[in-house]
């Protein structure tokens, strides 16, 4: 579910924000994910972590339920 969430954030956004764009935001607030992960997990062949999910939350200005498929609202 979050891959598919992170990638229909991704691209909602204005500009949109490119896998590789994404991988910077991330690394910018400490965590490690390369573009191939980013695209390993919009694909659902990598898991995401706990603290991961709230950093791309944070990243892509989603709400950590709405990744997770809890809510609706992106925001």
């Amino acid at each position: 579910m979050i891959g598919e969430r992170v990638r229909l954030a991704r691209l909602a956004m204005r500009p949109r924000v490119s896998q590789d764009d994404l991988s910077g935001r991330l690394a910018a607030k400490g965590i490690q994910i390369t573009q191939t992960g980013i695209s390993k997990l919009e694909n659902r062949r990598r898991y995401v972590m706990d603290y991961e999910v709230i950093a791309i939350a944070r990243a892509l200005r989603v709400s950590v339920s709405w990744l997770y498929g809890e809510s609706k609202n992106m925001r």
